[in-house]
């Protein structure tokens, strides 16, 4: 079976840890990071594509709408000047036509509703889809920079302090960046932005309960 436009846009988004092992394992994670790149940008592709599709018919339903409403305003028109010439008949066809206008409102405005919708889900897709390209881009760039700090610390040099040491700590903490995000194992150094940011979140959650609470409270108070 096909798989859909929100299950691959899904499938991207929620990650793919084990190709990340998979390709750990294999020696080869910067293709597969290239290659996950590429697929992002095939999937904006086809939701911009489905985008333009939903645009198209959202615009002729509209326009279809319009037209039927001005039909119909036009034949109450008729239909009253048919009944002062004492013709009921042609009111009576034209009543008739209006029935049939207004059974087909409401299909129309339901598809121009779902459009919208459509277009607002289609286009929260591309959000995701661009920002999950980011993160990926960071880490290959990450991994990158990791792989070229391993390589120059596999040769010791006579500097003093052991500077290849350091690279190689720093190389690895990078690496273990990658490796937390796509897989959610835990890295093997203390990252201080990693820190912050859970610090962060933890400050903005409390933030979130105590305005909840205040909402409640308020419900409760006599207006």
């Amino acid at each position: 079976m096909k798989e859909t436009l929100a299950a691959r846009v899904g499938r991207i988004i929620s990650g793919g840890a084990h190709k990340i092992v998979e390709a750990i394992e294999n020696a080869a994670p910067e293709t597969v990071l290239e290659q996950a790149l590429r697929e992002i940008d095939g999937a904006v592709d086809e939701v911009r594509a489905e985008l333009g599709t939903v645009a198209a018919r959202k615009h002729l339903a509209s326009e279809r709408l319009m037209e039927e409403n001005r039909k119909h305003e036009d034949l109450a028109e008729k239909i009253e000047l048919a009944l002062k010439e004492n013709r009921e008949d042609l009111a009576e066809a034209a009543v008739a036509r209006q029935i049939d206008i207004e059974a087909q409102i409401p299909l129309l405005e339901n598809t121009i509703a779902d459009a919208e919708d459509k277009t607002r889900e289609l286009e929260g897709m591309i959000a995701a889809l661009q920002a999950r390209k980011r993160e990926m881009a960071e880490d290959l760039r990450q991994y990158r920079v990791a792989a070229e700090a391993k390589a120059q610390a596999s040769t010791p040099t006579l500097e003093s302090g052991g500077s290849w040491e350091r690279r190689a700590e720093q190389a690895q903490a990078a690496f273990d960046r990658i490796i937390e995000k796509q897989t959610g194992l835990p890295p093997k150094g203390n990252l201080g932005n990693e820190a912050k940011l859970a610090e962060l979140e933890d400050l903005a959650r409390k933030n979130r309960i105590q305005e909840r609470l205040i909402a409640a409270k308020a419900k409760l108070s006599p207006s």
